[in-house]
């Protein structure tokens, strides 16, 4: 029954010194050209280690650009690979590396091809062993599930193709996605054979590939989410090191950072919200966990760093602003992240103003007080207030993403609502684009 209920609310306020970032170096070649959809010179950003070294890899409209980045009082780029499609039709690039081996697609141009590059003796000399489309001459994004040697390339020949990689420098087609309710694969996380797939208009899906090993079998749905708060376009995402954790990021402007417990593959939720409070078109685009940090490169905001130790309540602890111009229209500003050197610096690729270092030493700080703990008269009847929010719109969801129940914000309002037993999560977005995200249970009598 919905009569009487009792509601009780988790509000935090959220107390932390977020830090601007050290910038270390910035590269940009003012003689490459922008593309002409979006004039990004720059798109992807990736890094890796070898013979002691630390790299950073960047991809523009002419190709793929290495820089040696172990001494950043001498960084330097060390090699340069020309791609088979450049110039202004260029949007997109990616990279990852495997046993040696970078590997690099484009998402643009029928003359594009799947490149290969032995990195094994960088910085001294690398060199293509392969570059060709037989394969495929285009893909969006890839992802190498390093532990079981197989590449995962998405929206390419099909929604999402499987390569193994048993031999690096010959890949070899294993499956093809045919999945109905899946138009495409946007990005792709895969860990041990578990795939983590961001599949556009259609939501978020985990499948199992441990038994996939022909074009004719089909991996087995763990798990999907179609509806949650601010679905759109469902991007891209990042599993932490436990595997509960699932940073997912829609690319919509004015769409928050969700944060996903994967505890129970069948019972995904949305555990919280969150986004960079600059403005209220602001978008995340490409992001990475860390130990407990987040680390997203967002369109227009640059770098924002949130520490995810409490996944219920993410809080910001560095940021730095790569893209100046006040304004969040399109699709500008820094488009990838990559944290993993061992140095501890950090890469971010700007879509204009090209590869960035930065150095984030700042350590969260939560301190969470509880301002309405038990929300007052309890047992509530069909009601309750807000008192320590003056201005803003609640926005009251159930686990799928349904919204329930919206209204402005009032000091000292009073809202009637009536909800079944259950978990559910609300948002608070004020005037000045702030948001705050929790959880509060209702238990009828």
């Amino acid at each position: 029954m919905k009569n009487t209920i009792t509601i009780l609310i988790l509000l935090f306020s959220f107390f932390c010194n977020s830090q601007e970032a050290n910038l270390i170096y910035n590269w940009n070649d003012t003689s490459l050209v922008g593309s002409w959809a979006y004039d990004n010179t720059y798109n992807e950003i990736w890094g890796f280690e070898i013979n002691n070294h630390e790299f950073a890899v960047i991809g523009s409209t002419a190709g793929t650009h290495i820089f040696d980045v172990s001494n950043v009082q001498n960084i330097y780029e060390t090699a340069f690979i020309a791609g088979a499609y450049t110039g202004g039709g260029v949007i997109h690039r990616d990279y990852h590396d495997f046993d040696g081996y970078l590997y690099a697609v484009c998402d643009e141009g029928t003359s594009s091809t799947l490149q290969i590059i032995d990195i094994s003796n960088l910085p001294y000399s690398f060199n293509v062993v392969y570059d060709d489309n037989a394969l495929f001459n285009k893909a969006h994004n890839i992802f190498i599930d390093t532990s079981t040697s197989k590449l995962y390339a998405c929206a390419s020949n099909n929604a999402m193709d499987v390569y193994s990689l048993a031999n690096p420098v010959l890949p070899v087609l294993i499956n093809e996605l045919n999945d109905p309710t899946i138009g495409h694969v946007h990005d792709a996380y895969v860990r041990n054979d578990t795939a983590y797939l961001n599949c556009g208009n259609d939501g978020f899906r985990v499948f199992d590939y441990s038994n996939v090993n022909s074009i004719s079998n089909q991996p087995s749905l763990l798990g999907s989410l179609t509806s949650y708060p601010d679905a759109g376009y469902n991007h891209s995402g990042w599993l932490n090191q436990s595997g509960d954790i699932y940073a997912m990021q829609d690319e919509n402007h004015g769409y928050d950072i969700k944060i996903l417990d994967l505890s129970d593959l069948t019972n995904i939720s949305v555990i919280s919200l969150l986004n960079s409070g600059v403005d209220a078109n602001s978008m995340a685009h490409n992001a990475i966990i860390k130990d407990n940090l987040l680390y997203v490169a967002y369109y227009h905001d640059g770098l924002r760093v949130y520490d995810i130790s409490n996944p219920n309540a993410p809080i910001e602890v560095c940021y730095y602003d790569t893209y100046s111009p006040n304004n969040h229209i399109s699709y500008r500003g820094a488009w990838g992240v990559y944290p993993y050197l061992s140095s501890g610096n950090i890469l971010v690729s700007d879509m204009q103003t090209g590869l960035y270092i930065f150095k984030c030493d700042a350590t969260s700080n939560l301190e969470t007080e509880k301002i309405n703990e038990v929300i007052f008269p309890n047992p509530v009847k069909n009601y309750f207030s807000l008192t320590d929010e003056s201005d803003g719109i609640l926005t009251i969801y159930d686990l799928n993403g349904k919204i329930l129940f919206q209204a402005d914000i009032d000091k000292e309002q009073i809202f009637n609502i009536s909800l079944n037993d259950g978990l559910y999560i609300y948002k608070i977005k004020n005037q000045k684009s702030t948001t705050k995200t929790g959880k509060f249970i209702v238990k009828n009598d």
